[in-house]
């Protein structure tokens, strides 16, 4: 089969289940925005009891698992590889780790700016969290650096101890934090 159709059979087949899949989510859309709308208003008019207390729970879940994928990835892809001499010129496997690392860099500072901004929906955890902020942005560049093959010794405990800070704040507030590797699907933003 000629490659531009096989393209253009790979086109259509796609645009065909998405049609279908936006048909099936809209059964009637009107009635659904007009009972959305009304929902909406008569939840902002009267909050339930729970309201506050099940936001809060939220936060410190969504708080921990933000936390522990950014722990799981920045151990298992930037700090045992580091450890294991893995970033070293001349290392074998070392551009595919370097790349790695790279990505969980990102993808930690992205998780842990995650973190932090679940923490503020809860009182205790937001009071807890709140000194660390200045230490996560300063992991900003951390996977151009790892990427670049820039990293060094000081980076890669800096990034340590905002893990381990992370992790402590969070066991103080009632939400404990164990790592959790993220899929290679997650961290490559997949």
């Amino acid at each position: 089969m000629p490659r531009t159709l096989r393209r253009g059979a790979a086109a259509l087949l796609l645009s065909g289940s998405l049609l279908l899949t936006t048909a099936a989510c809209g059964a009637d859309s009107t009635q659904s925005l007009t009972t959305g709308s009304a929902a909406a208003v008569t939840a902002a008019a009267a909050p339930s009891p729970s309201a506050s207390a099940e936001h809060q729970k939220l936060a410190k879940t969504r708080f921990v698992a933000n936390a522990g994928l950014a722990a799981g990835a920045a151990y298992q892809w930037i700090v045992k590889p580091y450890k294991a001499g893995k970033f070293k010129k001349g290392a074998n496997g070392r551009t595919f780790a370097l790349v790695k690392a790279g990505l969980a860099g990102a993808f930690t500072y992205n998780r842990l700016k995650a973190a932090v901004e679940n923490a503020k929906g809860d009182p205790l955890l937001s009071k807890a969290v709140a000194p660390l902020s200045s230490g996560i942005d300063s992991l900003k560049e951390l996977g151009t650096k790892l990427r670049k093959g820039e990293a060094g010794d000081a980076e890669v405990k800096g990034l340590e101890g905002v893990i381990n800070d992370l992790k402590d704040a969070g066991k103080s507030a009632g939400a404990e934090v164990k790592d959790k590797v993220p899929s290679a699907s997650q961290l490559s933003g997949g």
